[in-house]
Order: C-alpha cells, then sequence, then structure tokens
C-alpha cells in the first residue's frame, strides 16, 4: 500500500477523531467519514510506516448508522467531523472515545456512563465566531479548514442558531457596500478580520475585529444588525498585530450597555464580549447540576482554572466556603464581582495567579475537608498540580476535562496507574501505586456533530 494507490476496503472502528479505521497488509489506514462495516473504494493519499491516510472515493456498503449531512460545507469546514452519523451513535462513539482513552493511554479500565445527550442536536451554540478574509481577490466569510487557516466560505452554518445566517449575510452586505475588504493574514492588508457573536437569553453580545482603528460604514453596519437582533451592544474591537489572537486590546463601545445580566444555577452574573460562557445552554445546566450534586454542604471546594467565578460560586452557595484560583487578571476581577453581586464574599474567596502556586498555599491552611476541583484547558494539568495533589491527602477530586486524551493523562498519574521514568516519559506502573479510586465518569454531549465532548469524573482517595 503505497500513496497514491487505490484499493477496496472495509473500516473496522472508528478513530478518536471519528475517522474509519481499515486494516490492511499490515497497514492501519485512517479514512474520514467512513463508518465501521462499510466497504469502500479509498485512495491512499500518505502513508509513514504502517500507517497511512485515504480518502474514500466510493462507498459500496453504507452502514445503518450514516445520515445524510445537513450543511453545504461538511467535510471541508474543520469544524463538525460527525454529521455523517446519526445522532444516537454519535453519543456512543464519544463514550466509547473516552473509555478508549481512559484504557489505552492512562491504563485505567472503569465504567463509563452513557453520554448526557443534548436536546439540541443543531442551533446549540451561543456563540458565533467567523474568520473575514481574502482569497483569490474575493472576500471570504466562513470557517478554518481543518488544521489549516484557510477559510471555508460558508453562508450558513446548521450547528448555529438561525441568525447566524442572517448575520453572514450582513457581514457580506457591509464589505461589498462601504469597499471594506476581509484581512490577509499573508500580506497584512485589509480591514475586517472577524466576526464575533455571543447570545445571552435573546440578547446579543457583536464584536467587529478590526486592523483599523476608524472603520468607514460602521453606521452602516449597524443599520444592517438592526435588522437582526432584537436587542444588542456593539463593540468595535482594534487588533492590528500579525497574531492567530482574535481579539485586540482595544474594545470601543458604539451601541448599548456592553454587558448583560444572567442566572445560571441560581448564580446572577454579568456577561460581556469577553466573558468565557459555555456554547451549549442545556447540557451546561446539566453539567453545572452535575458537578456541584458531588460536594456536600460541609465541604471547603477549591475551585482550580475557575474563569469568572460561576461554578465556583455555585460551589460557594452549598458549601461551608469555596476558593477560585484563575490566572488571568480579568477573570478574577469578575469572579469578585459575582460574589459581591450574589452576597457571596464571605464564603467565596477569589485568588488570581497559577494553579501550581496558589493550591499548595490554600491546601496547607484548610485543614478540614475539601474537594479540589481542576477544570483545566485543553492541554490538561500541570504536573506540579498533580504531585501537590499527591502530596496533599485530599479526599476528593473532581474532574472537568474537554479532551480525552489529556484526561487520561492526567488521571493515570492521580490514580497511580502511570508514573515518569528517569527521563520524565509517562509509563505503566507496574505494579500499580494506586492513590485514588475512579468513582463517577460521564461524558456530556456539550458540541453535537464534532468530535469532542466534555467529560466528568469523580477521585476518591485509597486509605
Amino acid at each position: 500500500m503505497e500513496k497514491n494507490d487505490v484499493i477496496v476496503g472495509t473500516a473496522e472502528a472508528l478513530g478518536t477523531n471519528g475517522e474509519g479505521v481499515v486494516r490492511q497488509d499490515g497497514v492501519t489506514l485512517f479514512v474520514p467519514f467512513l463508518l465501521p462495516g462499510e466497504r469502500a473504494e479509498i485512495k491512499v493519499l500518505s502513508r509513514k510506516g504502517n500507517v497511512a491516510y485515504g480518502k474514500a472515493t466510493e462507498i459500496f456498503t453504507p452502514a445503518e448508522e450514516r445520515a445524510r449531512p445537513v450543511c453545504p460545507v461538511f467535510g471541508r469546514c474543520g469544524g463538525c467531523r460527525l454529521q455523517h452519523i446519526k445522532y444516537r451513535y454519535q453519543l456512543t462513539f464519544k463514550q466509547n472515545l473516552v473509555r478508549d482513552a481512559l484504557r489505552k493511554i492512562g491504563g485505567i479500565e472503569c465504567e463509563v456512563s452513557r453520554t448526557e445527550r443534548s436536546e439540541k442536536e443543531y442551533g446549540y451554540r451561543n456563540k458565533l465566531q467567523l474568520p473575514i478574509g481574502r482569497q483569490n481577490g474575493k472576500n471570504v466569510v466562513g470557517f478554518y479548514a481543518e488544521r489549516s487557516h484557510r477559510i471555508v466560505p460558508t453562508s450558513v452554518c446548521p450547528i448555529h442558531p438561525e441568525w447566524s445566517e442572517k448575520l453572514i449575510a450582513a457581514v457580506y452586505k457591509f464589505m461589498e457596500t462601504c469597499g471594506l475588504d476581509g484581512y490577509d493574514e499573508t500580506t497584512g492588508k485589509g480591514q475586517l478580520r472577524h466576526i464575533v457573536v455571543r447570545e445571552l437569553k435573546r440578547k446579543f453580545l457583536v464584536t467587529l475585529v478590526s486592523a483599523e482603528r476608524r472603520l468607514p460604514g460602521v453606521d452602516y453596519f449597524l443599520f444592517l444588525l438592526d435588522g437582526i437582533f432584537p436587542e444588542y451592544s456593539f463593540y468595535l474591537n482594534y487588533n492590528p498585530e500579525k497574531t492567530n489572537v482574535i481579539f485586540g486590546k482595544e474594545f470601543t463601545l458604539l451601541k448599548g450597555k456592553g454587558f448583560y445580566e444572567c442566572a445560571e444555577g441560581g448564580v446572577s452574573f454579568e456577561a460581556g464580549a469577553n466573558t468565557f460562557v459555555q456554547v451549549n445552554e442545556g447540557v451546561r445546566a446539566k453539567l453545572y447540576e452535575r458537578t456541584v450534586s458531588l460536594v456536600d454542604e460541609d465541604e471547603t471546594v477549591i475551585d482550580c482554572y475557575a474563569g469568572g467565578g460561576l461554578l465556583t460560586a455555585m460551589f460557594a452557595q452549598k458549601c461551608k466556603k469555596a476558593y477560585g484560583i484563575e490566572i488571568v487578571p480579568e477573570a478574577t476581577a469578575c469572579a469578585d464581582a459575582l460574589a459581591g453581586r450574589n452576597g457571596l464574599k464571605d464564603k467565596m474567596t477569589n485568588l488570581n495567579g497559577t494553579v501550581e502556586e496558589l493550591l499548595p498555599q490554600v491546601l496547607a491552611r484548610e485543614k478540614g475537608r475539601v474537594t479540589v476541583v481542576l477544570d483545566p484547558p485543553r492541554a490538561g494539568v500541570e504536573r506540579a498540580v498533580i504531585a501537590a495533589l499527591a502530596e496533599s491527602g485530599v479526599q476528593k477530586i473532581i474532574m472537568v476535562s474537554c479532551n480525552p486524551a489529556t484526561l487520561a493523562r492526567d488521571l493515570g498519574l492521580l490514580t497511580g496507574s502511570l508514573k515518569p521514568n528517569e527521563r520524565g516519559e509517562l509509563v505503566k506502573a507496574e505494579p500499580a501505586e494506586p492513590r485514588y479510586a475512579v468513582k463517577l465518569v460521564r461524558p456530556f454531549d456539550m458540541f453535537p456533530q464534532t468530535k469532542w465532548v466534555e467529560t466528568l469524573v469523580l477521585l476518591e482517595r485509597i486509605p
């Protein structure tokens, strides 16, 4: 099997990215959008050693699980990778994805609960984030292709609400009418870089990112937005830097009050243009409710990677005391404001700094029943944090992760099934040195139609 060969094969399983896995002639071939049991003609695109990648040119026997994708750019856009799979099978795929990651990466054999479904299979995202560019002499608005910054132009995105289609059309009309260009990352030319919209209970925060501080025709764009959104605030963000970071430092509010009050789990909070809020409102509520149910009223909770403090406040409402640790100063300031708004200043303490620096300090002064909550970014938890937890003897750890691979690695270190060797590489601990037992693993489908899954885990200390 070599590059450009055309073979006929049958997929045996799904890989971690939802691609079909074909094994033939000692080679494992990964084929996007091919389902287990499907026999297909496949063109080999590349091969390195015993691993190859291919493209299905014809499917002879479609699987029962196959669905007709509803997106016109499915397969080219880098967002959704599972629209070709019926939703109930997507849930099974994500349950298996978490189970396999724990076993293969972390050396952990445990029960994984069924994936908590999203009530909305489409139209669930409350945030739209679109790059605006210029390709082949034309302005384009869309999403990036997988593993690239090449924009795939689109006029509609089914996982966003109906207003997204109207917004994309408005951006195109704005550029055409006012003679504006999308930003070219290679040359640095062009005015418009991104359009970002956050929906909060039918109120909207719209941010247009511009490479120029003064943008001609912006009043016309506001006129177009008036016909789309019933109530909205509008920011013009200035980002002149040659960077992949979306927002620049300078936000100018041109319409509305710039923030809106929301409530979640009995906690009132304000959200602005740069506030992090989970994109699936229904699944977020289920996840937070289940997470808070895992702690008791007489416990102190240390919420690491706490962001703006919403979950920290939920813990503070229920428990004896709650700490929130967050590295971003603006997020900690939001958490302080949230504590005051909800009358939680006596029970909620927000600390700004790294988790590896601050967690040991808090653990040293809290001697009662303590639960540590870890909700890290996709890269996972720092080794120093895991070492501090192992030494502390904390009785209970709750983890919320959006990456099964780094979750499995971190759980392996916490439970003792993995350990670093003399070169710092992680290897299976033989014999295992058990420290924590896995009591709950529950996936939540925060992101239907995509390969991503949010997972809630409960660990308890082994005496």
